[in-house]
Order: C-alpha cells, then sequence, then structure tokens
C-alpha cells in the first residue's frame, strides 16, 4: 500500500498546519478524525451533506474525480470555492495532498 502526505492547513485563527500520512484509498475526513482534527461531518461522511467542505491547495490531479452528488452538496457549502471538495469524498489516489480547513465555527450544519 502505497502512503502519501496530507498537509492541512486551519483558515481558523492560532492553528498551525500539520502534515499527517494517508494511504492510498483513504479519505482525508477519516484521517482527520484518527488525527483529533476536529472537521464537522453531520451526515457520518457519506456524502450526505456539505459540513465536510474542505478546500484542494495542492494535487487536485491525485484525488478521486468529483461526483454529481458531490458537486450538488459544494454547492451548499460555505464559500465553495473552484477547488472545494467534500473530506468525505476526497479519497487519495497516488500523490501528496494539500488541503485547507475553512473555519469550523461557522457552520449552518446543512
Amino acid at each position: 500500500m502505497s502512503i502519501f502526505k496530507l498537509k492541512i492547513n486551519f483558515e481558523e485563527a492560532g492553528k498551525s498546519p500539520v502534515e499527517l500520512p494517508i494511504a492510498a484509498g483513504e479519505d482525508v475526513l477519516d484521517v482527520c478524525l484518527d488525527n483529533g482534527i476536529a472537521l464537522q461531518h453531520n451526515c457520518g461522511g457519506v456524502c450526505g451533506c456539505s459540513t465536510c467542505h474542505i478546500y484542494v491547495n495542492m494535487g487536485m490531479d491525485y484525488v478521486q474525480e468529483i461526483s454529481e452528488k458531490e458537486e450538488d452538496f459544494i454547492d451548499r457549502a460555505i464559500r465553495p470555492r473552484i477547488t472545494s471538495r467534500l473530506a468525505c469524498q476526497c479519497v487519495v489516489l497516488n500523490g501528496n495532498i494539500e488541503v485547507t480547513i475553512p473555519d469550523q465555527s461557522e457552520f449552518l450544519g446543512h
């Protein structure tokens, strides 16, 4: 199994970036939760809401392609960008990635 690097930046003030190992086939949400990083996931990580919304800064070519269902939920996220993904659907395939987690204090919980 291939292991890659996941760099996580935080919009929330006072939180320093972290680097974590992520295996091919793992999603960003699970790695965050396994490492004590609080990332909202109201639907339980099944692509049923927009609360695990993140931005992929580098490595978009190394993650699973976005589905129509995921695109629909990203449209409901707070401040979506072209680089937006849902962490539960952001599965690493074959390379290092860098993401930014939006400030988690702003969630309305859809």
